[in-house]
């Protein structure tokens, strides 16, 4: 939890104070979107705004990338940074990446699991039925599993979104250091994310093995 919280702070704390930096090019997040998108041939992947802070994401079912007002409008560091990143994605679909084609077969399972892990888990210790935990645990691991497999989709996708931006000349050398710290800073996020999943699969298998 407390890393958790660390990384939440950090991420939105970073990507504030680079909101206010602009970048020399004067594009917004979604000009620059738009921008690496058709550099790599992905003329037919929207960029839509989405309401919300930190929002942002690639849906790879429509093919459409989705940013937050403050990116989409956006001309700082952060907009560039965050609007690239997800344009990684967008470039993992297309060169069929396979931790992206993993994650997102996954994704129905998980969807399943996260709904129903917790009433099996309450069924298991208040009906004190072993095989209702068993359950709870292995629909669990199936999210733990997703949390581990998109920690190397995300860094890929901003390792790609730094490498584009520095291809195409749209950040300036005197702003790549706020591009990677905005980057870095939201892959503790998910870091932070998988390592809690994993304490919590570690916690209710000690659980089990005391019962």
């Amino acid at each position: 939890m407390i890393i958790g919280f660390y990384a939440q702070h950090r991420v939105k704390s970073t990507f504030a104070r680079n909101l206010h930096v602009p970048v020399a090019n004067g594009m917004t997040g979604a000009q620059v979107a738009r921008r690496v998108l058709d550099a790599n041939g992905l003329q037919d992947v929207t960029v839509e705004e989405t309401a919300g802070t930190l929002s942002d994401h690639y849906d790879p079912r429509n093919r459409s990338v989705h940013l937050s007002p403050e990116v989409f409008r956006g001309t700082s560091v952060s907009s560039t940074a965050v609007g690239a990143h997800e344009v990684g994605h967008a470039i993992q679909h297309q060169q069929t990446y396979g931790f992206f084609r993993f994650r997102s077969a996954m994704f129905p399972a998980v969807a399943f699991s996260s709904r129903l892990w917790a009433v099996f888990l309450l069924g298991g210790i208040f009906l004190q039925v072993t095989g209702l935990f068993l359950v709870a645990i292995a629909l669990y691991s199936i999210a733990v599993l997703f949390q581990i497999v998109t920690l190397p989709v995300e860094f890929d996708a901003s390792r790609r979104a730094k490498r584009q931006l520095s291809d195409l000349g749209l950040v300036a050398a005197t702003e790549s250091g706020g591009v990677s710290s905005v980057l870095t800073a939201a892959a503790w996020t998910y870091v932070a994310g998988a390592l809690a999943s994993v304490a919590m699969l570690l916690y209710y298998l000690q659980l089990f093995s005391n019962r």
